[in-house]
């Protein structure tokens, strides 16, 4: 440091209220889907494709669990249905922030320069050998980040919220096409499967990304909205 120059500590405004609220309610609801839904896979770990599937009948997947539970789909399915909600409304309000306030297109949706080859190399080997982001990069997320939130956001919710529907006959009786385009019942119990383990993915590499980046400031950022960091000033 220069003779004369002193360390200031900077805050910075990194998440708004809404992407901070939404992500909490998210994190919470999804837990409860991961315990639930472990729930209701143990009593039938078997996986089908197709209209119906049951014990005797050949199935696709067929999980090395050491143990079924019978009987515990029960608590499972009330609250597999209500963090499904939770989640789904919380999804709701964070996609109309997002649309409305151009979260979107200035957080999200990747620049130009951000496809390029060069970018695109160093930002995988960084992640690759867990490499701390500076103070600047963490401010906005890097390609690889935005391709991730994008895939997270409108593919994997979406797709397990339609593989959800589509396995309640209350709501297939009314909308048939949403099972129909499934293939059946038990195909979309199997998507909602493959999807909910992409997800389960995700969150550990997030996590994990979190943890080198530096877990304690990340989480505070996403508590109360600020970073802080040093900077010399003359």
């Amino acid at each position: 440091m220069r003779a004369g120059s002193v360390q200031a500590v900077v805050r910075e405004a990194r998440h708004c209220a809404v992407v901070r609220i939404t992500h909490w309610l998210t994190t919470v609801s999804f837990g409860g889907l991961l315990v639930s839904g472990f729930a209701i896979l143990l009593a039938h770990p078997r996986l089908y494709w197709g209209e119906t599937g049951a014990v005797g009948t050949d199935s696709i997947i067929d999980l090395p669990l050491p143990f079924v539970l019978t009987g515990q789909s029960g608590w499972g399915r009330y609250l597999h249905f209500l963090s499904a909600w939770v989640c789904v409304l919380t999804g709701l309000v964070y996609a109309l922030y997002g649309l409305s306030s151009q979260h979107f297109r200035n957080d999200l949706l990747p620049a130009r320069a951000d496809l390029s080859w060069t970018c695109l190399s160093r930002v995988v080997s960084n992640h690759l050998h867990l490499k701390l982001a500076t103070a600047e990069a963490f401010a906005s997320y890097n390609v690889l980040q935005r391709f991730t939130y994008l895939m997270v956001v409108f593919v994997l919710f979406p797709l397990m919220i339609w593989t959800g529907l589509a396995m309640s006959p209350a709501i297939t009786s009314v909308f048939p096409v949403l099972v129909n385009l499934l293939g059946g019942q038990q195909s979309a119990r199997t998507i909602h499967f493959v999807v909910a383990g992409f997800l389960v993915l995700f969150l550990v590499v997030h996590v994990a990304m979190v943890c080198a980046g530096g877990f304690r400031s990340r989480v505070r950022a996403m508590i109360t909205g600020y970073t802080t960091s040093i900077k010399v000033r003359a």
